[in-house]
């Protein structure tokens, strides 16, 4: 999976981490991917939440010991 963009957003807590991500995902062109690498342990269901909401997929998510890692395409 090659990935356009890489956010280390660990030690911020919600809703930070998705902010973070929703602007670098304005920049970002479509179909391009983000991974966000998060230490709050709410982001899961934050940005399953964010990408119904905004419209971009959430390709993956991973849980790497305390690092929740998303991967979202650009819609």
């Amino acid at each position: 999976m090659q990935i356009d963009k890489e956010l280390d957003t660990r030690g911020l807590n919600c809703p930070l981490p998705i902010l973070k991500a929703k602007k670098a995902l304005a920049e970002m062109q479509s179909g391009q991917l983000l991974r966000v690498v998060s230490t709050d342990s709410g982001s899961n269901r934050d940005f399953m939440a964010f990408a119904r909401q905004t419209g971009n997929d959430l390709v993956e998510q991973i849980t790497a010991g305390s690092d929740f890692i998303h991967v979202l395409k650009r819609r």
